[in-house]
């Protein structure tokens, strides 16, 4: 088998750190691992692999053509910057940010969802909102099944899908991060307002919704909101669907997707927990139903670890993929 040279940008963050974990719980076919940050966290030591290996500062110069993958986990500034360096060294670049999502030139993939859209001589990949990512597999079933009209979220995230920072907010009882103390109440707004009266966080998930699953003028809005739990986001979907849907239907198939477990057993007050996801690669989706007045209208709840799914896994898998489809284009 073949192994594969690996940069991680942000490699001292919560996403990227993640990141490292996740490679080698997955046990990917690492040759070297080549950790990044800022000047601050130059010389920590990260254990992986059954060895250490320093952090180095980022740099211009840091990108060579010896390294196969590189993953971006430091914000969108430092994708806007370094990714296009990683790219002109022919390395395959997976962004973890915003950056890059709207481009038309660079896919937006979900593994299980729309691989098919990367291509051989792609070399940069942009990975979704962790929001997004864990409403996709679901909604594709949907979308085959029974095509979509039109699609509501409501978002409930988790304060590590604010960095650091965030996290510390909630355990500290401070507002470095948030506007409000987080701990006693939920804060409907996720990243800068925008002058519709949306937030950034819900542009992206609207915006990115139609690109991955080929939806141009289709009706999307979005209410994000943060939520006072470390990790694990969860989304409540509205979905008006072209024709009335089979909920048994519905669940074989969703059932049978990759990566997608069911979890809907009212009766027993069985239902997807954001706890029960922390750690896991899984996304659940549960409480399944129709509308009481539109035949065609359908209601679910998704929850996933937004650390791993929602980011750090589905970059992972992504490169996992491109392995398998496209080896003999890594160089």
């Amino acid at each position: 088998m073949n192994k594969y040279n690996v940069v991680v940008v942000g490699a001292t963050g919560l996403v990227g750190s993640t990141l490292i974990e996740v490679l080698e719980e997955r046990d990917f076919p690492l040759n070297q691992l080549l950790p990044l940050a800022s000047s601050r966290s130059v010389g920590k030591e990260i254990k992986a692999f059954g060895r250490s290996y320093a952090v180095e500062e980022l740099t211009t110069d840091a990108f060579t053509d010896n390294y196969d993958f590189a993953f971006f986990c430091a914000g969108g500034e430092i994708s806007k910057q370094y990714a296009p360096l990683s790219v002109q060294k022919g390395i395959i670049s997976i962004d973890n940010t915003s950056y890059f999502r709207n481009d038309d030139n660079v896919p937006l993939i979900v593994p299980e969802v729309n691989f098919e859209q990367v291509h051989s001589t792609d070399r940069l990949i942009s990975n979704p909102n962790c929001s997004t990512i864990q409403c996709m597999p679901p909604l594709k079933v949907l979308a085959d099944l029974y095509g979509i009209e039109s699609i509501n979220y409501a978002t409930y995230q988790a304060c590590s899908g604010a960095g650091i920072d965030g996290l510390n907010d909630l355990l500290n009882d401070t507002t470095f991060c948030f506007d409000y103390k987080i701990r006693e109440s939920v804060l409907p707004r996720i990243d800068v307002f925008l002058d519709n009266g949306y937030s950034k966080e819900e542009a992206k998930m609207i915006n990115e919704t139609a690109k991955i699953l080929k939806l141009p003028g289709v009706p999307i809005s979005a209410t994000c909101v943060r939520v006072p739990i470390t990790t694990g986001h969860s989304v409540a979907v509205t979905v008006e669907l072209k024709r009335e849907p089979d909920i048994d239907q519905v669940r074989r198939s969703m059932s049978a997707v990759e990566g997608l477990s069911v979890v809907d057993d009212i009766k027993n007050n069985i239902y997807p927990i954001a706890e029960s996801v922390r750690g896991k690669d899984i996304i659940e989706v549960g409480r399944l139903r129709k509308d009481l007045f539109r035949a065609n209208v359908i209601h679910f709840w998704t929850v996933a670890d937004n650390l791993r799914k929602g980011a750090a896994t589905n970059a992972i898998q992504i490169a996992e993929k491109f392995i398998a489809k496209y080896p003999e284009s890594i160089s």
